[in-house]
């Protein structure tokens, strides 16, 4: 678990444990995890990658029977994280949101059951949830990269958001202005459509203006109507219990008033002699007031109630009438005075088409202005911010032992079939991967190798990027972009309040795939220089990986009573070394390999 030290800077989310019960060829396993980079490492089939799998249920990845362990009912995953800053007011937001608590010691604590019957069930600080939530969390939770997964979902929309995050954009202003001018589109469309469907049209909207006019309908009519009709058809039954309430109350002679008068009088000579009960006697004459007020409500209550059959007859015709424009219309009164009103606007559109039609295309010719307008404000700031992410990403492309080319293509169409609600950019990352190629488009890089190295140089430089701008929001520099995005990440930024750094859980999944030696070597430095300002999780098949780890788990699969089950064990000292040296010379141990093993560690550790 994190210590108090680590917990009081954190400014960001951070994992400290996840746990899986009956998960896959997990029985019953936890991990406790720290700041820094967490490594790992078993043999091919341990079950590395299983962890990652139950850690995606809990940020809302879809979930099937097929992950339950043989023989059991359910599967079981949960997990603890720890957030603070930015990251925790929005959580906390989140939560309250959706009617959830905060943990009685601030962290937040994920739990995801799933059934052999499909169904599942999900908990938030140990309250019912829907996955719907977890997936609202996750983006400040934790970010799972895998090789496959990462290249399949890096689709038009995710190549610009990954530019929108390194560059802090908010949409909220494009988004806004395509909305109001696709809604004044719509408004024209809608008029402009063929007359034989106008005319149909304009008779059933006049049948239901009409019809809904004549009702003369109020807001909040129905509910006091049923009120009335519950009185009308029980007023016999009523006045006759207000009234003994009534007698009971203040008029008979055992009444509760009389009672205490009487009491009054009893306490008034003992206070004669005992002072003390003066505070009683306050205490009888308020009684006695509240009761002699609740007497004279029922009494005129009651005598306001009138047996009238004519009168429930007209109140039950009403409520028939309001139940049959209800189901016609909408299934509350004022979704029907709504309907009606929206009827009305629509026939006086077609009765007022060509003026109105003059006008909504004077709107829609502003409204396509001010959409352009902030379009191609955030495609300037896309454009600087190519420049930045491009160098930096061919600047860490080039540290992961690899001689290549980076450029972001930029795109903006201003016709009208390009708008969308985040703009009118298209995005391509392009990359050579080797001097004398030509530039391709990053998904059409042939080797796994190549392809693992530029995504994790591309994710670590966006990262940084997304870094500094929430540590200068964090600081109060209202201009982060310009003065920090080039700032280079310092060696010695860690954890601690001097370096102002925002921790995210970033999670990669066998992101080393195809690489071996020199390039492997030049990952690990990587994620060992991402680790600095993040907590990172990864699962390695390579020793010159592991030997950068700050925190080492090692998967193994044992067989216990004829069944295969898998256990995660964290290792330090000789068992560390140990394990590096199997990873450098399989299962058969040599010296030669131990000190390997030592040498790795030593240099990178």
């Amino acid at each position: 678990m994190l210590s108090c030290a680590q917990l009081h800077h954190i400014r960001g989310s951070v994992l400290v444990e996840l746990r899986l019960e009956n998960y896959a060829v997990v029985d019953n396993a936890a991990v406790e995890l720290a700041p820094g980079l967490n490594l790992l490492t078993g043999e091919t089939g341990a079950g590395k990658s299983i962890i990652i799998d139950a850690l995606a249920l809990l940020l809302g990845d879809k979930a099937t029977s097929d992950i339950i362990r043989s023989g059991a009912e359910r599967a079981v995953v949960s997990a603890v994280f720890e957030s603070d800053g930015v990251a925790g007011e929005a959580i906390q937001k989140l939560l309250e949101n959706n009617g959830l608590d905060e943990s009685d010691d601030g962290s937040l604590i994920l739990r995801r059951e799933i059934s052999g019957t499909g169904k599942g069930r999900v908990f938030v600080n140990n309250q019912s949830a829907t996955v719907a939530v977890l997936r609202q969390l996750a983006p400040h939770l934790a970010t799972i990269h895998a090789q496959n997964e990462s290249l399949m979902s890096f689709d038009a929309a995710a190549r610009l958001a990954l530019l929108d995050g390194f560059a802090g954009n908010q949409l909220q202003e494009v988004n806004a202005a395509f909305q109001k001018w696709k809604s004044i589109r719509e408004r024209i469309i809608e008029l402009e459509q063929g007359e034989q469907d106008r005319l149909r049209l304009v008779d059933l909207w006049t049948f239901q203006k009409r019809e809904i006019d004549e009702a003369k309908l109020r807001s909040g009519e129905d509910e006091r109507l049923e009120t009335e009709k519950r009185v009308l058809s029980n007023a016999e039954k009523i006045y006759n219990a207000a009234m003994h309430a009534f007698d009971l109350l203040y008029e008979g002679d055992a009444s509760t008033s009389a009672s205490l008068r009487a009491a009054q009088k009893q306490i008034e000579e003992l206070a004669r002699y005992e002072p003390k009960f003066q505070e009683a006697l306050g205490a009888l004459e308020s009684a006695r007031i509240s009761i002699q007020d609740v007497g004279a409500t029922v009494r005129d209550y009651a005598g306001g109630i009138q047996s009238s059959p004519e009168h429930l007859a007209e109140v039950e015709d009403r409520l028939a009438l309001l139940d049959r424009l209800k189901r016609k219309y909408g299934p509350t009164l004022d979704e029907v005075i709504a309907f009606g009103e929206d009827v009305h606007r629509k026939l006086s559109e077609v009765e007022n088409k060509d003026e109105i039609l003059r006008q909504l295309r004077a709107d829609l010719s502003k409204a396509a202005d001010e959409y352009l307008r902030a379009a191609r404000a955030l495609s300037k700031k896309r454009r600087d911010a190519a420049e930045k992410l491009e160098k930096l990403v061919e600047s860490e492309i080039n540290d992961l032992a690899m001689k290549s080319h980076f450029q972001i293509e930029l795109t903006s169409g201003e016709e009208e079939g390009n708008w969308s609600a985040s703009g009118t950019d298209q995005v391509l990352y392009m990359v050579a991967t080797n001097p004398g190629e030509p530039m391709r488009p990053l998904e059409q890089i042939a080797s796994g190798g190549e392809l693992s190295r530029v995504m994790l140089a591309l994710k670590v430089s966006a990262e940084l990027g997304a870094d500094r701008v929430e540590r200068a929001l964090l600081s109060g520099d209202p201009t982060p972009r310009k003065k920090r995005a080039s700032a280079p990440l310092r060696a010695d930024s860690g954890w601690g309040a001097q370096s102002g750094a925002v921790p995210r859980t970033l999670v990669f999944d066998e992101i080393d795939t195809g690489i071996g030696g020199r390039a492997a070597e030049a990952v690990g430095k990587k994620l060992k220089t991402l680790a600095r300002a993040n907590q990172v999780l990864c699962v390695t098949h390579l020793p010159q990986i592991a030997a950068f780890a700050d925190h080492h788990y090692v998967i193994e699969k044992k067989v216990s009573a004829g069944r295969a089950r898998t256990i995660i064990c964290p290792v330090a000292g000789e068992e560390r070394t140990e394990e590096i040296a199997r990873m450098l010379s399989g299962a058969k141990l040599t010296e030669t390999s131990r000190k390997h093993a030592e040498q790795l560690i030593k240099a990178n550790g």
